[in-house]
Parts: structure tokens; C-alpha cells; sequence
């Protein structure tokens, strides 16, 4: 750690991914002798290329604008990268490596051939047009096109990055290809796309969870689930979660947190929706479909055996996991990216909490791009139910991974487990390569 600490300085995100890993995964590769030799870790750690670019846009004024894009190529050992884009003014180098990162394990995870990638702007679409976000994706794939590819680099949405920017996005790739090809997930029906990608990352944390709970015979109906984030893994997962027959009780944001007591109706769920989709203040609740808001506050300290944070990373501390703790959490699923801190991790899993890492929990959005992916190969598409069935098998089947590595520690443990299992999977891949 202090040699990647020192080249990899004020990359704090970074680094705190690297060691959660580290502390689980090098006992194992100093046990084998392939593994220690090709230096697997270490050379996971520097991506294999990290790609800076000037993004220069005109606005609805005229104004020429200017923002920085990236994109990190972390490895590609089993498979073309693969990883969302971000557009969040909180993009960095060190962001994106740690997600990059993070995406090495958790696509080996879901046993597809991807390796693991990440890329995304500085730029803010808050309060910008449509014909703006246009120019600014067009402008920002004209520089991207270069680097991607069906069998290269296979970009998706990430934060800020959805349907509709996804559609200009591949609009420009398609103009400057001159050729139809899958080298992005998350299109529309009408051109590649996938049915369930859009609910897929929810929807996949809800039956990574009911595979958690039945491991104690235990079910969601049984739950009174607290959840962060009111964006589309957010929304999905309380969805999904409602339909299973669980009490979700919270929704968040950056400002402050909706409370349902007696859980969120299907009613309530759709006026969230709606409100968010229209960019209204969700301040305004309505209490006939008992919602409360709470300016300032957070989901942790609200009684729930359940807590599933989906909103971004870091966004859980030491003191929200005991607030957390204190109000009964008995089991946690990341659907976020690294969403708790190091000593919240600790805490909780000092408490005895179940513990369902993003890398494993939130797979499902990658699982059903690759589905998709195989989908633009064959030119044939599968049904809502199809993929929906397969979504199901592959987070049950993410599932079992972690928990069989996790039970060969001293203590079973779904962070080192699936930490494991991922690191095993691109090892073999490294350390077969040769000096490459």
C-alpha cells in the first residue's frame, strides 16, 4: 500500500478500495506461486490505460464551454472493458479508478467474459437543456469513439447518464463508425437494447438480498427495509422490494430523507417518481400517502431490520452505521459502489450485521449488459421474462460465489468472499498471460 499510496497520491477513493481488497486477497496470491509471480494485485492497480480528454461544447447562448473527460481501461483479462459513464461536476481520475476497479471484481463476479472499466465528464446537466446535454454528448463521444468498441472498451450509464444520453451518445459513435455495432449498453428497445436494463440494477439487489435472507430462512416479507437514493436503483429496488412484500420505509437525497412508517405504497413510490422525473421538490410529500420528510436527515436512524444504501460512495459513516445498528439493522446490501466508509464497514460487521458488497449486491446492471451485449452479437432479443429469469440466476449464482469463498475464512464473510472469488477469476487470466 505505501508504494501505490505514493503513485497514486490524493487519490483517496482509489486507495480505499485497493486496501479493502488487498486486506482480503493477498494472503491468497502469496499462497500461489503463479499469482505472487505475475504480481496479479499490483498490476491491477494501474489501469492498463487511463485516457484524458478535452470536452469543448457550445451552450444555448452561444457560449463555448470546456470540461474534462475520462475514461479508465482498468483491465481487460477476461474479457472487452466493461463499465458505466458518469456526468457529475465530483468526477475525477480518482473516482473513476476506483470504480474501474471495483468493476474489474465485480463483472468476474457474475461469470460473463468482461473485464472492467470506467469513464465519465465534470460536466453538471443540472438545469441544462436537452439541445445542450445533445451537444455535450456528441462532442464528448467525439473524443471517446476512438477508444471503444464491441469488442474493445462497451460503455454504459452510470450517474446522470440514462436513457436519453445514452441515445445521443450512440447516435454520435453510430455517425462516426459509419457502422451499426453493440459498443454501448443501455440503448433504447428500438435500437439494441436489452428489456430490464433499466430496473435491472434494482431489481438484481432485491434478489441478491432474498438469497442473503434465506440463507438464515428468512424472507422480505419479513423486512422493514431502509433505503438511500431516489434515483433509478433506488426507485427500482424499493419497487421491487414492495412487490416482494416488504416494508421499505425510507427514500433519500442530498438534502433530506422521505419517511413512510408504515412502508411505501405503490401510490407513494409513483409520486416520488413522478416528482423526481419532473425535477419537483419531494419536500412537498403528501401526508394522505403517509410520507414525512425530514430536511437534513438521513434513513439510518429510522427502525429497519434492512438497510440498503443505493445512493453513492461514502455516503454511510461510522456514526450512521451505528445510528443504523442501534435502530435494529440485521442485514445490508450495497446497491451503490463503495457507499460505507471503511470504519462504517467495521462497524457493522463488529455488530454482526450481514454484509452484501456492492461488487456482488449491484452486479445486475453489468449482468444484463452483458446479456444485452450477447443480444447486438446474435441479433436476437429476449423477452421481459427471459432476461428477468436470468437476472435471477446470475445474482443467486453471484451469490453462491461469495458465500463458498466467504465460509473457507475464519468467519463467514460476504466482503472477503466475494473479493475472493473475483481476484481468483482474473488471476488465472493474468497469470496465464505471461509478461503482457
Amino acid at each position: 500500500m505505501e508504494r501505490i499510496s505514493s503513485r497514486n497520491a490524493g487519490q483517496q477513493e482509489f486507495l480505499q478500495a485497493v486496501e479493502e481488497v488487498a486486506n482480503d486477497v493477498l494472503t491468497v496470491e502469496k499462497a500461489n506461486s503463479a499469482y505472487a509471480a505475475a504480481r496479479v494485485l499490483e498490476r491491477l492497480t494501474e489501469p492498463d490505460r487511463l485516457i484524458s480528454f478535452r470536452v469543448d461544447w457550445e451552450d444555448d447562448s452561444g457560449a463555448l464551454q470546456v470540461n474534462r473527460g475520462w475514461r479508465v481501461q482498468m483491465s481487460n483479462a477476461i474479457g472487452p472493458y466493461k463499465g458505466g459513464i458518469r456526468f457529475h461536476p465530483t468526477v475525477s481520475p480518482s473516482v473513476l479508478k476506483f470504480l474501474a476497479f471495483e468493476q474489474v471484481f465485480k463483472n468476474a463476479l457474475t461469470g460473463l467474459p468482461l473485464g472492467g472499466g470506467k469513464g465519465g465528464a465534470d460536466f453538471d446537466p443540472s438545469g441544462r437543456s436537452d439541445s445542450e446535454i445533445m451537444r455535450f454528448c456528441h462532442a464528448f463521444m467525439a473524443e471517446l469513439a476512438h477508444h471503444i468498441g464491441p469488442d474493445r472498451d462497451v460503455p454504459a450509464g452510470d450517474i446522470n447518464v440514462g436513457a436519453r444520453e445514452i441515445g445521443f451518445l450512440f447516435g454520435a459513435y453510430k455517425r462516426h463508425h459509419r457502422e451499426f455495432t453493440g459498443a454501448l449498453t443501455g440503448k433504447g428497445d428500438s435500437f439494441g437494447g436489452s428489456a430490464m436494463r433499466v430496473e435491472a440494477t434494482g431489481y438484481g439487489l432485491i434478489y441478491f438480498l432474498q438469497a442473503m435472507l434465506a440463507e438464515k430462512s428468512e424472507d422480505v416479507a419479513e423486512q422493514r427495509i431502509a433505503i438511500s437514493g431516489m434515483g433509478n436503483v433506488a426507485l427500482h429496488a424499493a419497487e421491487k422490494a414492495i412487490a416482494e412484500g416488504g416494508t421499505v420505509v425510507s427514500l433519500s437525497h442530498s438534502a433530506g430523507t422521505i419517511l413512510a412508517e408504515d412502508g411505501l405504497n405503490a401510490e407513494a413510490l409513483e409520486w416520488i417518481r413522478t416528482a423526481r422525473s419532473e425535477d419537483r421538490d419531494v419536500a412537498d410529500a403528501p401526508a394522505r400517502l403517509g410520507l414525512v420528510y425530514k430536511a437534513g436527515e438521513k434513513p439510518w436512524g429510522i427502525e429497519a431490520s434492512v438497510a440498503l444504501p443505493c445512493a453513492t460512495q461514502n455516503e454511510l459513516e461510522q456514526s450512521d452505521a451505528k445510528a443504523a445498528v442501534d435502530a435494529g439493522l440485521r442485514y445490508l446490501a450495497e446497491g451503490a459502489n463503495m457507499p460505507l466508509t471503511g470504519s462504517a464497514v467495521a462497524h457493522i460487521e463488529q455488530a454482526g450485521v450481514v454484509y452484501g458488497p456492492g461488487k456482488a449486491a449491484n452486479a445486475g446492471g453489468v449482468a444484463i449488459s452483458g446479456l444485452e451485449m450477447s443480444q447486438n452479437a446474435h441479433r436476437q432479443f429476449s423477452s421481459a421474462e427471459e432476461v428477468d429469469t436470468a437476472l435471477k440466476s446470475i445474482m443467486r449464482e453471484i451469490h453462491d460465489r461469495a458465500a463458498d469463498e466467504g465460509r473457507k475464512s475464519d468467519r463467514f464473510n460476504y466482503r472477503r468472499g466475494a473479493n475472493i472469488a473475483g481476484y481468483r477469476k482474473v488471476a488465472e487470466a493474468i497469470s496465464s498471460f505471461g509478461i503482457v
